[in-house]
């Protein structure tokens, strides 16, 4: 029998809207692309998304910079963190949170996740005790929220300062409040495959003024304070200016021009993704090989992307499974694996962090862990198609084992 193949690429993002291509294009041709390059009465791009990103975040201060990565590290030398302090962070993380607190000087102190990617409070809790640590980076990694009640309570507890890592929730909520407005600071992506596409661009939002007013030095400015969309007062300018360095990493006013074009058009975006999510959840929930964890109700998450564990199948046949899905046309990325691939990696990845504990239940769960990628440019008859070849090979490869002894 001929088995359907899906022939979409997984990496295709939506055009840019005609509209913001305009905005684009007008920008060009004034040849002020530098976002402090501006007439005297004239806001530049960039300051406008930044007031435009703090109204719809509903924060006091916005900044904006060259990627997420880049806001990370300038988010955490903002609320104080030097060479050598320790810094709490969940293990089921990507690459650039790490990279970012180690750019920063922090030493990192992992944290276990639970069975559904969260993470494990009674992990946080002991390690929040016994490191001493004043920081904690929180990665709401692919989208997933964990406690956030129980997460400030913690923090609050220990004296620990929260940085939210929210390129996977940009749009999301957290019984009624934003991702993103839990903690002192948080950093927005605008990478190619987050929720607005610039191919690369970075928003960090705090409602603390000498956090706002550091990293508008840190990402570059000359002086310029008030040239910013949301600027903090004069004098606390003059009090922080001379001790915090400038790293520049400003972002120029095509790509603040490409973020605030796409910024109106985000929350229908969300239902469009949360429909495709809802197909492929229920799709993917027929398979007794396959399972979605349940989203809490309170948890207002945007589904760009879909995990699922696989049961019954051993870890190390996994990559069978994403062999033959990849065959089929279906772009499968796993978590288990000992080297990072496509965009993947576990915590003890990171050989430049130096040997880390062994996380026995993170390692167990993303031994297990699959996830895809759910453009827009798919509609919900392709993530029918997309299931049906999930859950096929992942029968199939389960008889096939059983069988064979």
């Amino acid at each position: 029998m001929t088995k359907a193949l899906f022939t979409k690429p997984f990496t295709q993002q939506e055009a840019v809207p005609d509209e913001v291509i305009d905005r684009v294009v007008e920008i060009l041709k004034t040849g002020r692309l530098h976002r402090y390059n501006t007439l005297s009465d004239e806001l530049s791009e960039a300051s406008l998304l930044e007031r435009d990103y703090a109204e719809y975040q509903g924060s006091k201060y916005c900044i904006a910079c060259t990627s997420g990565g880049y806001a990370l590290t300038v988010a955490l030398r903002s609320i104080g963190l030097k060479p050598g302090d320790k810094i709490l962070a969940n293990a089921y993380t990507l690459a650039p949170v790490p990279g970012a607190i180690y750019a920063a000087g922090g030493v990192l102190v992992f944290v276990d996740i639970d069975d559904d990617w969260h993470t494990d409070m009674v992990d946080l809790e002991k390690k929040a005790a016994e490191s001493d640590a004043k920081f904690m980076m929180l990665s709401h990694m692919r989208g997933h929220i964990a406690d956030m009640d129980a997460i400030v309570a913690i923090c609050s507890k220990y004296d620990i300062s929260l940085v939210e890592d929210c390129a996977h929730t940009m749009g999301a909520h957290w019984k009624g409040a934003r991702s993103g407005n839990f903690g002192k600071v948080a950093c927005f992506s605008a990478q190619t495959y987050k929720h607005i596409n610039s191919g690369e661009g970075g928003l960090i939002t705090t409602d603390d003024e000498e956090v706002a007013a550091r990293a508008i030095v840190h990402t570059g400015s000359y002086m310029l304070y008030q040239r910013h969309g949301t600027p903090p007062s004069e004098e606390m300018f003059r009090r922080i200016r001379l001790d915090t360095p400038n790293m520049s990493g400003r972002i120029d006013n095509m790509r603040a021009a490409l973020i605030r074009g796409q910024l109106s058009g985000l929350e229908n975006n969300i239902q469009r993704w949360n429909s495709r999510y809802r197909t492929l959840e229920q799709g993917l929930m027929g398979s007794k090989h396959l399972h979605v964890p349940e989203r809490a109700q309170h948890e207002a998450f945007v589904g760009s992307s879909i995990q699922f564990q696989v049961r019954n199948i051993e870890s190390r046949n996994i990559p069978e499974l994403v062999s033959r899905c990849a065959a089929r046309g279906v772009e499968i990325k796993w978590f288990g694996d000992d080297e990072p691939k496509a965009f993947t990696s576990r915590y003890d990845s990171w050989q430049y962090l130096g040997e880390q504990p062994v996380l026995a239940k993170t390692m167990e769960v993303l031994s297990k862990t699959c996830d895809l990628r759910v453009p827009l440019t798919f509609d919900e008859a392709d993530c029918s198609l997309i299931f049906q070849i999930i859950c096929e090979e992942a029968d199939l490869l389960a008889d096939e084992l059983r069988d064979a002894g």
